[in-house]
């Protein structure tokens, strides 16, 4: 049976679970449950004209979780992975979704992925420039500060820490190229 049919069948049959699971099926009583004047009927959607979607192209190279037989027939395509961060990411879905190494790899190519953009801003002639991108000029311009003090707020107890975290980066680069221009320097001059 196709995985996405049109005519939505009848859920399973599941009275060996309600004997087994207390607590299970608590809702199955239409009277029990608070969607039901909204949910739909079982059966065809209103206008569905297909038994199963038609796949979308380009799909050879689609992510795909290992819990699911086959890649669901439409999917997004907006940011396809690419690069290093690519990489990465494909290598996240030999993971279940349960494991905690699928998403953390997924979070480590997102950070490989700004990292990807930020080269290729400096590569293309227009840096990012982190006053503007950061915020920092609204929070002067627009009572950043007034805003949180004496405010309880939920963000106020990591406040501090966000300029760390957002300027530290930038920080450590300007450090960074600060060392390896004045070692060149020190070179050149034969030092």
């Amino acid at each position: 049976m196709p995985a996405y049919p049109a005519d939505r069948p009848n859920d399973p049959d599941t009275t060996e679970l309600v004997d087994r699971i207390p607590g299970w099926g608590v809702d199955a009583d239409p009277a029990n449950r608070p969607a039901v004047p909204k949910e739909l009927p079982v059966g065809p959607a209103a206008g569905v004209h297909w038994d199963v979607p038609e796949d979308q192209p380009n799909r050879e190279s689609r992510e795909r979780s290992n819990e699911h037989a086959f890649l669901t027939p439409v999917f997004g395509t907006s940011t396809p992975p690419s690069g290093l961060s690519g990489v990465i990411r494909r290598s996240a879905y030999r993971f279940s979704e349960g494991r905690a190494a699928h998403w953390l790899i997924l979070i480590g190519a997102d950070r490989v992925g700004a990292a990807e953009a930020h080269v290729r801003s400096i590569a293309q002639g227009r840096p990012d420039n982190p006053l503007t991108e950061t915020g920092i000029g609204t929070e002067l311009s627009h009572h950043g500060w007034s805003s949180r003090a004496g405010r309880k707020r939920v963000d106020n107890n990591h406040a501090w820490l966000d300029p760390i975290l957002v300027g530290g980066p930038w920080v450590a680069a300007a450090a960074a190229a600060g060392l390896v221009s004045r070692a060149a320097l020190r070179r050149a001059r034969g030092h």
